[in-house]
């Protein structure tokens, strides 16, 4: 009886030591695993910091060229944040980051650029024409809309050199960063004139009308002049600015009817008529300005009223004058009864204000907006900018044609 209960005994204490250590065979299993968990999650940690800081030196160095001011060290600068980009992996790109810096900007395919000419040869001759233009990152609009402009005027005057200039450093900034493709500001081209003795200069704006671009190219031509023995400027698209809304002119007139056709035809449809028959409304896009030149805004409003284009509505993207902005146009469509409508860049080139604040898919866009008020069945967009129209451009033509000619 006796052995018995010390083999009970022994039993019970062989358990209660192997619940205590003989678990699993090996004590020290449990806590090996943890160490390894922990030394993964900390490698991880490492290596998701590194991947962050990398991103974040790339950020840095495209916030540094997305300025305006053109200095010593832009050049540098470009070269270098593409190279910081490239050594990014395809996961790092995507943490970028920065003020004004995102993976959009070296990452968004925008087309080729190798199909446009910068226009910045020596050798110019005495007489040049200086397309100057606000300029774009989108290359396929920058050849569509602004070389399509050039070489339409340089095709009507052969005798005369066509030179470019962009009044955006940071957009010069992103082309020559993005696809080593270099551009001339204003005071370059300027000072190429000058290097290459030209005598003769006329200077046509691509801008839609004398606003604030407009007045700071005048600054720019203004302070090289006496260097040349004849300077002329060209009217901008919309040519003079007027006094009041209801003031237009022939080439407001003829903006109006050249983009209404061409933006009905593009809709599919036979005549504006017939899409106002079927319920359609077309919406044309300005930036907007807080410039006293945002009557020309009102202005086309009053001219597509006057030619009888009542689905036509004008609308811009900083809202000013207020009638245009994309709230006050949602609600005049939707008075009138409209149930389809169709967007368009009132704009020479269809670059970032087209694709993202006009049919981006961010909330705020347009195109996202016409669609949550719900009072539509249909929205569409058509991603074109003015200056690939040949009628736009005949525009362009005769206005430099016109200070030519003087």
């Amino acid at each position: 009886m006796k052995r018995k209960v010390v083999a009970l005994l022994m039993a019970a204490l062989m358990g209660t030591l192997c619940l205590s250590g003989c678990g699993n065979g090996n004590s020290d299993t449990g806590s090996a695993a943890t160490e390894s968990s922990a030394a993964e999650a900390t490698g991880s940690e490492e290596a998701e910091n590194a991947d962050q800081k990398a991103a974040d030196e790339v950020a840095a160095l495209i916030d540094a060229i997305y300025v305006q001011e053109r200095t010593d060290e832009t050049d540098q600068q470009c070269a270098d944040a593409k190279a910081a980009w490239d050594a990014l992996s395809d996961e790092q790109k995507e943490l970028v980051e920065g003020e004004e810096a995102d993976p959009d900007y070296f990452g968004r395919d925008t087309g080729d650029a190798s199909k446009d000419d910068p226009r910045n040869q020596d050798e110019i001759g005495e007489n040049e024409i200086l397309v100057v233009s606000f300029g774009t990152s989108f290359n396929n609009s920058r050849v569509a809309d602004i070389k399509g402009i050039e070489d339409a005027i340089q095709a009507a005057y052969p005798d005369w050199s066509v030179r470019r200039a962009f009044t955006a450093q940071i957009i010069i900034n992103h082309v020559q960063a993005r696809e080593d493709e270099h551009i001339d500001n204003m005071d370059q081209a300027m000072e190429r004139a000058v290097a290459n003795g030209v005598k003769n200069l006329v200077v046509q704006p691509t801008h839609l009308m004398h606003g604030a671009e407009y007045d700071e190219l005048m600054e720019t031509v203004n302070a090289y002049a006496d260097k040349f023995e004849s300077v002329k400027v060209a009217e901008p698209l919309l040519g003079e600015v007027g006094s009041d809304a209801a003031v237009v002119n022939e080439d407001k007139q003829a903006v109006a009817q050249i983009l209404t056709a061409e933006t009905v035809k593009t809709a599919g449809y036979d005549s504006l008529d017939a899409a106002k028959e079927d319920g359609v409304a077309f919406v044309f896009m300005g930036h907007g300005t807080s410039h006293t030149a945002k009557i020309s805004y009102s202005q086309m409003q009053s001219q597509m009223n006057d030619l009888g284009y009542d689905n036509v509505f004008i609308g811009t993207v900083e809202g000013e004058p207020e009638e245009t902005s994309c709230e006050a146009v949602i609600d005049a469509i939707a008075q009138a009864g409209y149930k389809k409508v169709v967007l368009r860049p009132l704009m020479v080139v269809a670059g970032d204000h087209a694709n993202n604040d006009m049919a981006g898919s961010d909330d705020d866009s347009w195109l996202s907006l016409f669609t949550a008020s719900g009072n539509f069945d249909s929205v569409d967009t058509q991603i074109y900018g003015l200056g690939e129209i040949p009628g736009i451009q005949d525009i362009y033509v005769a206005h430099t044609g016109a200070v030519i000619n003087q």
